[in-house]
């Protein structure tokens, strides 16, 4: 998919497609961003957590979301489909004993009899088989335990003309881009939570939104670009194809330096008939 909709809103991806991050682990832990520090005190705050709590993460790829909470004092045990996201994220949660790391599908994972206060799964939550996943997920928690996740992706912001002139590269490179595609303002963006709200296995969202820039050398974004599962998917030809027009733009219009803007919405549900508000 073209990069102004390469971060998803509320929106589908091929679920087989998930699979193709652990080629590029270590490119990945290095190009991937983290996210604003105020989104995981949202988390804490409107899940109820308590202190020590216990969290089980889902798709923590080499663990950008995994350490913040870790910081904060909680028991992770986390369930990452690719083993090569996981021993990188091993390696970078070294120093929390208290935090797990296990390789597989959560849809084949089995439940441990103990049960969590916070279900955790940031910008991995789209990917997942919600049929198969919600279900688990509430069996997985306490009663008044909470399942936190994230929706979000590329807005329009930042150096936004450069997001526009770089469909010039989609458009010969990227086979199946559709013209004039263009990034949506994060305000005309629903804050909303359709997959649980249907379910009838949680309470009504609580949300919270963070809008936030990051900056880029050419070579930053190039790498970034490299870890998306658009890019992953095509052939090597049209993926250097691609990357190496995006390149010659950003050095020759832009003088090698871009900023992207980037939304990430914060829902949180607790299990129907049991939830405890947030403080």
């Amino acid at each position: 998919m073209p990069e102004p909709t390469a971060g998803l809103i509320n929106g589908e991806q091929p679920r087989q497609s998930r699979v193709l991050f652990d080629r590029v682990a270590e490119l990945y832990d290095r190009a991937r961003p983290t996210y604003p520090d105020a989104l995981f005190d949202d988390v804490v705050r409107l899940s109820g957590i308590p202190d020590g709590g216990h969290i089980l993460e889902i798709g923590p790829g080499t663990g950008q979301a995994t350490q913040p909470m870790a910081q904060r004092g909680y028991r992770i045990t986390a369930v990452e489909l690719g083993a090569n996201l996981a021993a990188v994220a091993r390696r970078n949660l070294g120093a929390f004993p208290d935090v797990d790391i296990w390789v597989g599908a959560f849809e084949d994972w089995p439940l441990p009899d103990a049960r969590f206060d916070l279900v955790m799964s940031v910008s991995a939550f789209h990917w997942l088989d919600h049929g198969v996943a919600l279900p688990k997920i509430a069996a997985a928690l306490r009663p008044g335990g909470a399942l936190a996740y994230t929706t979000g992706g590329h807005v329009e912001g930042g150096t936004s003309q450069f997001f526009i002139d770089a469909q010039e590269c989609y458009l010969k490179h990227m086979p199946g881009t559709p013209p004039g595609l263009r990034l949506e303002p994060a305000g005309m963006i629903p804050l909303e939570s359709p997959i649980t709200d249907e379910s009838g296995l949680f309470e009504p969202a609580q949300h919270a939104r963070h809008e936030w820039l990051r900056d880029f050398t050419t070579q930053r974004y190039i790498d970034e670009l490299s870890t998306y599962s658009g890019k992953l998917a095509l052939s090597d030809e049209d993926r250097e194809a691609l990357l190496s027009c995006i390149r010659a733009m950003i050095d020759e219009r832009y003088g090698g330096r871009i900023v992207k803007a980037y939304l990430t919405d914060l829902h949180v549900v607790h299990v129907a008939g049991k939830a405890e508000a947030g403080s």
